[in-house]
């Protein structure tokens, strides 16, 4: 007798179920599908573990199983594709969940993606893998890829190389030079400073504070503002219009005073990509700054506000001491905010 696919039958069931005798071995389990495609598939797993000796007639779950369950509950399925059609020597497709090993996240990495790097082989294998096991109950304290976490940038700004800096990046746009200004006081993520959420409404000089929706951690936050950065904001002219090869800069509000724009418009007209990161190159390479490759984006404004070794995760005593770092004072005693190519350094 063979195994036979029942459909499904609203109200009591919404799945397919597999039922029936093979091999002696008598089934009946839901698919927990309503794909006929993806039922079938489960069918022909269930009869392979039966002549393998591997059925688990307690109703163990097969990896498909789980991760049909794990999908249809709106688990991520973009890395799982991979994974479940793979049928070589080291599919997991029809191993029990409750038998999949260490080795075998392994060994379905090595094959999978035998030339990356191990933190493409996490995020592709043993994190899609470990999210399917945990919703079905399975808590195994699987270890990561070896340097999975990749190497952690380390290098960070000096006092005349921020200055340096920040003044190259004021002369190609007052504007670029007040989001790295903003990024190295706050010590905040460019993506934070760049998100949607983030509007002009958003931003009190008075009480010299940004309120960010939206984080890394997914929790909102107070930032305070240094005087030298409210000072900055209040200096900061009209939008330019665009001119020529000017692309990349929105238009919106162009000769507007730029703190009397629409306050639901976003505080900074930049969008992260290719052309926010060619201005930051150029005022690197302005200011005579070289950094590998990997350390020398938007994150050494925060590495260099971190080594300082002030918090910023909230308006506090602490995160107020950011008021203590270097500010540059141009020589020729003009107002912050105006452009000056010589800069002394006050600590």
């Amino acid at each position: 007798m063979s195994l036979t696919l029942r459909p499904p039958r609203p109200p009591k069931s919404a799945s397919y179920e597999v039922r029936g005798t093979y091999l002696g071995q008598t089934v009946e389990r839901s698919t927990r599908t309503a794909d006929r495609k993806l039922a079938l598939k489960i069918k022909k797993q269930i009869e392979r573990e039966i002549e393998a000796g591997t059925f688990a007639p307690s109703g163990g779950l097969s990896f498909l199983e789980a991760a049909v369950a794990y999908m249809k509950a709106g688990g991520e399925r973009k890395f799982l594709g991979p994974i479940i059609n793979h049928k070589g020597e080291y599919s997991i497709l029809n191993k029990p969940t409750s038998s999949i090993t260490q080795q075998d996240l392994g060994h379905l990495a090595d094959v999978l993606y035998p030339d990356a790097t191990p933190q493409t082989r996490n995020r592709q294998v043993y994190t899609p893998v470990i999210a399917v096991l945990r919703h079905v109950g399975i808590e195994r304290g699987f270890k990561r890829p070896k340097g999975w976490r990749g190497k952690k940038a380390k290098s960070s700004l000096e006092v005349d190389q921020a200055f340096a800096l920040l003044d190259e990046a004021d002369k190609i746009d007052r504007e670029f030079g007040l989001l790295c200004t903003t990024c190295l006081y706050t010590g905040r993520r460019i993506g934070e400073l760049l998100n949607d959420d983030t509007t002009l409404r958003n931003l009190n000089l008075k009480r010299g504070t940004l309120y960010l929706r939206d984080t890394k951690n997914g929790e909102a936050v107070t930032v305070h503002l240094p005087p030298i950065l409210v000072a900055k904001f209040k200096a900061m002219p009209p939008r330019a219009f665009r001119h020529g090869m000017n692309k990349g800069r929105s238009q919106i509000s162009a000769g507007v005073p730029f703190l009397e724009r629409d306050p639901n418009q976003r505080l900074f007209r930049f969008h992260q990509g290719g052309y926010l990161r060619d201005l930051l190159d150029e005022a690197m390479q302005n200011a005579g700054l070289s950094f590998p490759k990997r350390e020398r984006g938007f994150h050494l404004f925060c590495h260099t506000y971190a080594a300082e070794g002030y918090l910023h995760t909230k308006v506090s005593a602490e995160a107020k001491r950011a008021d203590l770092l270097p500010t540059p004072q141009p020589k020729s005693g003009g107002n912050l905010g105006e452009e000056s190519n010589v800069i002394d350094i006050k600590r």
